[in-house]
């Protein structure tokens, strides 16, 4: 009866664990679908409504979980994530919705694998079962980052003009009214030039996002020491998005600061940017609590590498099918293989943990 029992709570907790886990891969690879034919120029301020909207939501959820206890350290995590999302704009119009987010996938998937592995910034270092085949998933990740720097995609910098910006200067230098300025920097680069860059861009976007639960790991692997601040702390990562959250929505609003002075007071904001900043927000905000939600019923070295990889294969096909970004054979082709990959490299990290 024991064993029956067991086995049942078992495979509910499975079914629990999978199941957020698919939700976690959904709602990342779609939270940028709002905005993909929407203009939002630079991006700056549809980073600061996303992010507000992540707070929030956040701030519901911590409600909901009757508070527990903040750690102002876990904040730092989120200030990290902001910092990389910044650039989440200038990517996938340099290089389209696929392409950007299955590379930042692979970056983020590979930080945490090394943080995790090899015990960086002072979390405890994971053991696996079979490090050969941990290395060799490693190994196809990164040969998938490299491939698909090769890939051409048909990006366009701007959709079809359906919005104006609410602020802007109209004034050119002779006093006069004309069209404004170029709406960012890209602009004024040659597409190979901004292919590169955009892959560069999200590379350094994955290793930010990668790193940015680093300081949520740091506090559940101290949370035993006697003789650590963090001693007796939450070992379930639900318990700090909040805190990670409130990171996210000061370091951007600092930011967001910092652009309006740098502009002299005249931000490019768009108002057909803040609805589906706001769904984007939400959406990565529910993503995060299934995937955490998962860690609480599967181990987390498993979840980690199956939702980076499933958010990038789900981005992908959006990307493929739904917005046609790929169309040259080659590219097409090389793209395929990356993933192939990429996800091949996933399973095996996964797999050397079992």
């Amino acid at each position: 009866m024991m064993e029956y029992a067991f086995n049942s709570t078992h495979i509910t907790h499975l079914v629990y664990g999978v199941s957020a886990n698919v939700a976690a891969m959904l709602l990342y690879g779609t939270n940028y679908v709002p905005v993909k034919r929407i203009e939002v120029g630079d991006g700056m301020f549809f980073h600061w409504v996303s992010c507000s909207a992540i707070w929030l939501v956040s701030l519901i959820g911590d409600l909901t979980l009757q508070s527990p206890k903040f750690y102002p350290l876990a904040m730092l995590g989120g200030v990290i994530w902001a910092t990389g999302n910044i650039a989440a704009v200038p990517i996938l119009k340099a290089v389209g919705f696929g392409l950007g987010i299955v590379i930042w996938g692979a970056s983020s998937l590979l930080m945490g694998w090394a943080s995790s592995r090899f015990g960086w910034f002072g979390i405890a270092a994971s053991q696996v079962s079979r490090p050969v085949l941990n290395y060799s998933g490693a190994g196809l990740c990164l040969l998938s980052v490299l491939i698909l720097f090769f890939v051409k995609t048909n990006a366009q910098l701007h959709p079809p003009p359906e919005s104006t910006p609410l602020l802007f200067d109209r004034r050119t230098n002779s006093g006069s009214f004309g069209p404004p300025s170029p709406e960012f920097w890209m602009d004024s680069i040659g597409p190979n030039s901004r292919r590169f860059i955009g892959c560069l861009l999200a590379v350094v976007s994955g290793l930010l996002y990668g790193s940015s639960l680093v300081p949520i790991l740091y506090i559940k692997s101290h949370s035993s020491y006697r003789d650590s601040m963090f001693y007796g702390a939450s070992v379930y990562d639900l318990d700090y998005i909040y805190a990670q959250c409130s990171g996210i929505f000061l370091a951007s609003t600092v930011y967001f600061a910092i652009y309006c002075a740098a502009r002299r007071n005249r931000p490019r904001v768009y108002s057909r940017a803040i609805l589906p900043g706001l769904l984007s927000g939400l959406m990565w905000t529910l993503a995060t609590y299934s995937w955490f939600l998962a860690n609480r019923y599967l181990n987390p070295v498993n979840t980690f590498p199956i939702v980076s990889t499933g958010y990038g294969l789900v981005a992908a096909l959006w990307g493929s099918l739904v917005f046609r970004e790929v169309k040259d054979f080659a590219s097409c082709l090389t793209f395929c293989f990356g993933l192939s990959l990429l996800t091949a490299g996933s399973l095996l990290a996964t797999l050397s943990n079992l």
